[in-house]
């Protein structure tokens, strides 16, 4: 793309692109992937957006913290982020636009559309600037918070407005889906981990199936080297620093509170030793121990963080509020949409 005027919003400008990509295709079929950087760090907004979230912000007790530690790092545990949901106004704001676009050109009923997004919320690290509460967790953790995302398909044609469904998915069922809402010949050998889910988007039910994700490495978000198996309501998470398990079963414990890894010793043992064959099958990477790893720096290193870190978080995060506060001396001038 070429260049816009000073301090043009990118997310508005990838609406706009794809409007006018719509507008050029709207006689033939056509393929569009928007993704927006929104919401991902830098967290930044305009001055308008920022003054209507921090006058609508809750108003905490003193004695309240938005943060808690949560085994690696701070967690954020309250929703009162103003510049943060200044970005994730502005997103909705594009998304709207290019809805708008379908309208206006007579495609809403003939269009798929998908929203998604790669990973929940970020509750820790980064701008440490959402909450996904009540799911534990966000981005990088190995809780439902970071995990489970928003994952909407609307298709008038297949679908129910305002409809929902229970079933886990995952983002790899986009492909086989798409293809068969097409009427294209399914792929198998491209989609292998992926299944059509045109049953579900018609009310009829798809195969159970056991779910997988393989995260060997640490984050700045403060996830840990772990891999997880779902099937049914029951997880089970296998850390790699220790070798223990968590298990949790979510229809009766969304939260993840209560593991039950040591009251049923024998599911867990199954599932572990059912996760350790599937990752051995897909050649899956382990990690390895790091040769320079000082218990001591480690310990200190946490020591500051439960201690400075959440200190400078809760100080920050406060001052946004405040109606005088300021962000760099350029921030502003950067990001005004208009004159």
């Amino acid at each position: 793309m070429e260049n816009g005027s000073p301090g043009e919003s990118l997310t508005l400008r990838l609406a706009d692109e794809t409007a006018g990509f719509i507008k050029q295709h709207q006689n033939e079929p056509f393929f569009a992937m928007l993704s927006f950087y929104s919401v991902h760090a830098p967290v930044q907004t305009t001055k308008e957006l920022w003054s209507k979230y921090q006058q609508a912000a809750p108003k905490l007790p003193d004695t309240m913290s938005r943060f808690k530690i949560d085994r690696t790092l701070p967690v954020r545990q309250v929703q009162d982020h103003p510049v943060y949901a200044g970005m994730v106004e502005t997103t909705d704001t594009a998304v709207g636009q290019v809805l708008n676009t379908l309208d206006e050109c007579g495609l809403t009923q003939s269009t798929i559309v998908i929203f998604t997004s790669d990973n929940g919320g970020v509750s820790s690290g980064d701008a440490y600037a959402t909450s996904n509460l009540p799911l534990r967790g966000g981005k990088g953790r190995q809780w439902e918070g970071g995990i489970r995302e928003p994952y909407y398909i609307r298709y008038p044609v297949k679908t129910k407005p305002g409809s929902t469904c229970d079933t886990p998915v995952t983002g790899a069922d986009f492909y086989p889906t798409l293809l068969e809402l097409c009427g294209l010949p399914l792929n198998p050998a491209q989609h292998v981990d992926g299944v059509s889910l045109v049953p579900l988007l018609t009310g009829d039910e798809i195969d159970p199936r056991p779910l997988y994700w393989h995260y060997p490495h640490y984050d700045n978000q403060g996830g840990e080297p772990s891999s997880l198996f779902r099937e049914g309501d029951w997880k089970l998470i296998h850390y790699y620093e220790d070798g223990r398990n968590e298990l949790y079963q979510l229809d009766q414990d969304p939260t993840e509170q209560s593991d039950l890894s040591r009251t049923h010793p024998a599911r867990t043992k199954r599932m572990a030793a059912q996760l350790d064959r599937w990752l051995h099958s897909v050649g899956a990477k382990f990690p390895e121990p790091d040769p320079r790893y000082d218990p001591e720096r480690t310990e200190a290193r946490f020591s500051r963080i439960q201690t400075e870190l959440k200190q400078r978080l809760e100080k920050s995060h406060a001052a946004m509020l405040d109606p005088n506060w300021q962000p760099n001396k350029d921030w502003w001038g950067s990001l005004q949409t208009e004159d």
